[in-house]
């Protein structure tokens, strides 16, 4: 297979480890702190997690090792969508596994949580491991969203344990992902398997963070890549000096990789879907501020700029998220079916507007057709819209565009407005991980294993002191019942970790508000091109302006 120079040159790469792992796990020891308590809802979360509840917050030490010596065997997977630095996760926890003990191994299930439940792995050697080195992707065992929660898939996995004599689970993933991994720390406890769980924190998203939690995992690689791409998108933008350009980000649940492409380029505009649905905005209100930014830099001659969307924003404007719930109700069970079968879009407009309300009806009116009728498309497996297919960027273009047209109408606006519009998701979540993530990855990795050597289950590898240098970092485990809350799921009560939202008191974005009326006006872009590998520090291991601005 032929590769490219730098996958060449990544692989010689030697990731940095916090300074109490440089040294092998002989000089490690544990310095263990308060019990811990769950992020809400104590009471409920201890009665489902009586044997993994109130575990104490660990930090590794320098010190005499007191583990258990025993052969490891150890199994991971990779679980939900990629993000940059996995591999590295897996290279860190086998490096680690094998300089302790060479007889240990390491099983690598396929396909996510899937591959457990079909016994389908592989057993890794060095050959395999070292051709996927600091590179991107989860193509190393591949990825799926398989949820493990029943009993049944309990039973199985713990069969298949059994059988390869599998020691510990390492479950690589997001929210869902380690809430699903402590459900299956608390079965393996409850039923005396001796087999351990310990999860790593992974989303591009920036949405498994709490006070423990500094980054998830990928954030870093993935808002780079992005920021270099709007980078150059502003940069044609104020060559050509004609062009609105509408760029959609990823971030389905929160606005974290928006704020952070922001606080790296300084766009135009840049929507917040936290503040919309704290200010209550309406798509109208969205629509005239976008168009305020349109025709101030009309005014001075400059009729182009930068917007940058979340991808789930619109679930964030109250009026838009009612109209989603009643489609819902109106395309209920079979009553899908009937709607389907309709043959023309009036007929099927003419059924929308018999079944929605009056306030409802008013919104979907407003959208563009198109629009209108990605609201209709194919549903997900509960029957829902997926919100995830809505061209956000397009709509609001759409509204602004008409914002202007009456506005031109009244003589208070005489510009152009050429909007363009694009979606950045796929393009970050295998980039080359980011030297940060490469040595955050590998820390994790190799973090993971010394909770498995110390007899950790149900916990979360944990890193931190993230924005100083990678000697500085703090490596130790917290329970992931510590992350957790009660919520409604699917018309049940359903334990999860906590999403972390952006907090519209925090620092990042108290700088991105404190800053962003001048951008609105002024074209005060900024290009921040590749990511650097190799040269200056403070250039190539550079952490996001979000992390820096939460650790000062």
């Amino acid at each position: 297979m032929e590769i490219s120079l730098l996958q060449k040159a990544r692989y010689a790469y030697v990731p940095k480890l916090p300074e109490m792992l440089r040294n092998g796990i002989a000089d490690i020891s544990v310095l263990e702190g308060e019990e811990t308590t769950s992020a809400a809802d104590c009471e409920k979360i201890k009665a489902l997690f009586p044997n993994t509840y109130g575990k104490r917050e660990i930090v590794f030490q320098k010190g005499q090792n007191t583990s258990k010596t025993q052969k490891q065997i150890v199994g991971v997977i990779l679980s939900g969508g990629q993000a940059p630095g996995g591999h590295n996760v897996i290279c860190g926890l086998y490096d680690a596994l094998k300089s302790t003990n060479p007889e240990n191994e390491l099983y690598g299930f396929k396909n996510g949580p899937i591959g457990l439940i079909e016994d389908n792995y592989i057993v890794f050697n060095d050959d395999y491991i070292n051709e996927y080195r600091n590179t991107g992707g989860f193509d190393i065992i591949g990825s799926g969203r398989t949820k493990l929660e029943t009993n049944e898939q309990f039973a199985i996995v713990a069969e298949v344990c059994k059988k390869h004599g599998i020691t510990a689970i390492v479950i690589i993933g997001g929210d869902d992902s380690n809430t699903n991994a402590a459900v299956l720390a608390e079965y393996f406890a409850s039923h005396n398997t001796s087999v351990q769980v310990i999860g790593c924190p992974k989303t591009i998203d920036g949405d498994l963070k709490n006070e423990d939690i500094e980054c998830s995992f990928g954030f870093d690689t993935a808002t780079k890549t992005y920021s270099e791409l709007i980078g150059n998108i502003a940069r044609d933008a104020n060559s050509a000096k004609k062009y609105w350009h509408f760029i959609k980000v990823m971030g389905r649940s929160a606005s974290h990789v928006a704020l952070e492409c922001a606080l790296e380029t300084q766009p135009n505009i840049c929507l917040i879907s936290e503040e919309v649905a704290a200010k209550k905005m309406s798509l109208s209100q969205i629509a005239d501020y976008i168009a305020d930014s349109v025709e101030k830099r009309a005014a001075q001659g400059m009729n182009f700029g930068i917007a940058i969307i979340p991808e789930g924003v619109v679930e964030f404007v109250p009026e838009f998220s009612v109209l989603i719930q009643e489609i819902n109700e109106l395309l209920a069970g079979s009553k899908a079916d009937a709607f389907n079968a309709l043959p023309t879009w009036n007929d099927k407009y003419a059924y929308i507007e018999k079944g929605l309300t009056k306030e409802s009806m008013e919104v979907f009116a407003i959208l563009p057709q198109g629009i209108q009728q990605q609201l209709f498309l194919e549903r997900d497996p509960h029957g829902n819209v997926q919100v995830s297919l809505i061209e956000s960027e397009k709509l609001f273009s759409a509204l602004v565009k008409d914002k202007l047209a009456a506005r031109k109408q009244a003589g208070t606006y005489n510009g152009k407005f050429n909007p363009i519009h694009h979606f950045l998701g796929y393009e970050g979540r295998c980039a080359f991980p980011s030297n940060f993530d490469s040595d955050y990855c590998y820390s994790l990795g190799y973090n993971a294993f010394m909770l498995i050597q110390y007899g950790y289950n149900g916990y979360l590898s944990k890193i931190s002191n993230l924005s100083k240098p990678a000697k500085e970092w703090i490596a130790g485990g917290m329970p992931i019942t510590k992350m957790m809350n009660i919520e409604r799921r699917h018309g049940e009560d359903k334990p999860v970790i906590k999403k972390a939202l952006v907090e519209l008191d925090s620092k990042p974005f108290k700088f991105f508000e404190t800053h962003r009326e001048t951008w609105a006006v002024d074209t005060c872009f900024v290009y921040p091109g590749a990511i650097q590998y190799y040269g200056p520090v403070e250039v190539c291991d550079i952490t996001t302006k979000t992390l820096a601005l939460e650790q000062n």
